[in-house]
């Protein structure tokens, strides 16, 4: 359980370096192919061509974020499941995500060719880049289901323990886009159809790479059964993928909106609908480099951060923040300095198309990325959140710049013309940057404490036990459920845990008691699926399941709470049993046991019970106090004692 610990000595500096400079790579790496059609298509065809590609581009997004939330969803499981030595169904979770990714692209694919040029109208195409766009992305479309698949792969093979497979696979791909695209556009006159044939043979080719993997893969083996739909296993998988997709089709809104509002009122200025849209698109490519980099950072060190946060190591946390945001920092503020003292290299690398195309594009670049520091910071700051099961905060962090940005986009040109559009990015920036520093500020000083209880204090006492049933008690709120398990434990002579399980898996896995105890916690409930996806919670999670396995392996015993029916499901001598009790009774227990007032008490019940189902539900995809997923459901309320004994009656009749 401690094979991590190093994520807790080495020193963070090399950690961090370990981690990020890979994870940024490959993001530039799938940066290319977009980034580099731009450049020859507008340096061959010139800025109708980059108008064009650019009405495609929501439409590979939204393909991108459904493999994403497939393929990161995916991998996640895939990671989880090896932490809890639970690999039997691994194959199942990887092929159906494999399957959903290439139906959702047959689905984009035939939305395509239906929607044909009132889709392309619809997302930003103009009368001058229409067929263009048509002649690109009819071709595009038909690569999609590969390319979904592929990136799908890509994620999965990457947990499989082969990031260098996975990087070269895309690597092979983006070097043959490279090549075929001038040779498609110049040397076979092709046009921006010679630029899609490049773009789709370059996918083609790492999907080949990637399916070649399944042969040899390290922790699974798909067979044609593997691929048949399993619900629950994709339950899980989109559970955890979603954070992938939202980040994605928020990228496909704002690009959507971006386009018609470009037409609009670029229509109405010198310079035509055509120009602006263009002179987006190639400002969106520089514009992603920049924020891919700042987010390859954050994502790698994703995990030392969650790791360090769960072991209580705030002053390493505190030390990872400072130089994730100084490493952004140094590179965000080089960037923003060329690109305010050279715009006009930066736009004709993506082609010079007349003096109004460029004296356009060169003030709108300079507009756009002036405060392209804070989009990055903003954005570290929302994954570190995230990294640190912060979902509340992370969740309306991460999509504030993006949502003020659309407001102000609608807004500002009202006034401002085409170019409000553009300098609706600094403004948001600057709003967003403001709102995630006083958020970060609270959280510094909160990071200079240490956890509450000491990591030592007192140790998980596990006893011996003879060979014989396993009981789990899972409870409502109030109705006395571990008073219940201790009962029937000394009346069977067997041990009964509780918090015993917690200090097992603190000691074993590094991470603080505190952390793990509140996995399932009332103060957690809203948006608990993001909140259970990231890395310092599944690293607890997968401890707690480990420390519950140590403890049945040892014998009889009462396990209270911690989801330990779900997670000992495999397990034959287990006997599982939920208590409940109406809720009057539950109130004056807990009003009794708290001190609480009788409004109090209502509150705490409903909170807790919540959680208790929320969290249930995201672990296991069943519901919590179902009667149907357990073998005894006792009302609790003829008393403690009354209820331990009709549960030992039933365990002597079940013997």
């Amino acid at each position: 359980m401690n094979g991590n610990n190093y994520l807790g000595t080495e020193k963070v500096g090399k950690l961090l370096r370990q981690f990020a400079i890979p994870c940024i790579f490959s993001l530039l790496i799938s940066s290319l192919y977009n980034i580099v059609d731009q450049i020859f298509v507008g340096n061959g065809i010139g800025y109708l061509g980059n108008a064009a590609t650019g009405v495609i581009f929501p439409i590979t997004v939204v393909g991108w974020g459904l493999s994403l939330f497939f393929g990161d969803g995916a991998a996640a499981v895939l990671s989880v499941s090896l932490g809890r030595k639970e690999t039997q169904n691994i194959h199942k979770s990887v092929a159906n995500s494999v399957l959903c990714s290439f139906l959702a692209g047959l689905a984009i694919l035939v939305i395509g060719y239906l929607g044909g040029d009132h889709l392309l109208r619809l997302i930003g195409a103009t009368d001058a880049n229409l067929v263009l766009a048509r002649d690109y992305g009819f071709i595009i479309y038909a690569m999609i289901p590969f390319a979904l698949v592929q990136n799908t792969l890509a994620s999965i093979i990457r947990a499989d323990g082969s990031p260098r497979y996975a990087m070269a696979a895309m690597l092979a791909g983006a070097v043959i886009n490279i090549i075929g695209d001038p040779l498609a556009i110049f040397v076979l006159d092709m046009g921006i159809k010679g630029a899609a044939y490049a773009t789709i043979l370059g996918q083609f080719v790492s999907f080949l790479i990637c399916v070649g993997y399944l042969t040899k893969s390290k922790t699974f083996r798909l067979s044609l059964d593997s691929f048949r739909l399993d619900f629950i296993e994709l339950k899980h998988v989109m559970a955890l993928g979603t954070s992938s997709l939202l980040t994605q089709w928020s990228i496909v809104v704002i690009t959507v909106i971006n386009n018609i509002l470009l037409v609009r009122y670029g229509a109405g200025s010198v310079y035509g609908p055509d120009i602006p849209l263009a002179a987006f698109v190639v400002i969106m490519k520089l514009f992603q480099i920049v924020l891919n980099i700042g987010i390859g950072i954050a994502a790698g060190a994703q995990p030392i951060v969650g790791y360090n946060y769960g072991a209580g190591q705030y002053g390493r946390v505190r030390e990872l923040l400072k130089l994730m945001l100084k490493w952004t920092a140094i590179i965000c503020l080089l960037c923003t300095v060329l690109f305010e003292a050279a715009p006009q290299a930066f736009i004709c690398m993506f082609g010079s198309d007349g003096e109004l195309y460029t004296q356009f594009a060169t003030q709108c670049l300079r507009i756009y990325l002036s405060l392209i520091l804070f989009t990055c910071v903003q954005k570290v700051c929302a994954i570190f959140l995230q990294s640190i099961g912060h979902a509340k905060a992370a969740a309306p962090l991460s999509v504030m710049r993006d949502a003020l940005l659309i407001v102000l986009s609608l807004l500002l040109p009202l006034k401002l013309g085409v170019n409000g559009i553009f300098w609706a990015a600094p403004v948001a920036d600057t709003a967003a940057f403001i709102i995630t520093a006083f958020v970060m500020v609270r959280l510094w000083r909160e990071l200079s404490h240490s956890p509450a209880h000491a990591q030592a204090d007192g140790a998980a006492v596990l006893q011996p036990s003879k060979a014989g049933l396993i009981l789990t008690i899972s409870r409502e709120h109030g109705s006395a459920g571990k008073q219940i398990g201790q009962l029937v434990a000394k009346k069977l002579g067997v041990p009964c845990y509780y918090k015993e399980m917690i200090a097992l898996a603190a000691k074993e896995s590094g991470l603080s008691r505190d952390f793990i105890s509140g996995l399932n916690s009332n103060e957690n409930t809203a948006m608990r699926e993001l909140y259970l996806s990231t890395e310092a919670v599944q690293q607890a999670i997968t401890a707690q399941d480990m420390a519950i396995k140590h403890i049945a392996d040892m014998g009889a015993c009462v396990i209270v709470g911690r989801a330990a029916d779900h997670v000992l499901r495999d397990y034959q001598n287990v006997v599982r049993i939920f208590i409940y009790a109406p809720t009057d009774y539950r109130v004056q227990n807990v009003m009794k046991m708290y001190g609480d007032t009788r409004e109090q008490g209502q509150k705490s019940i409903a909170r807790s019970d919540m959680a208790r189902r929320a969290y249930y539900k995201s672990i296991s995809g069943h519901e919590w106090g179902d009667p149907h997923e357990y073998e005894l459901c006792v009302d609790s309320s003829i008393g403690a004692q009354a209820t331990a004994g009709l549960i030992c009656g039933y365990l002597e009749h079940r013997r």
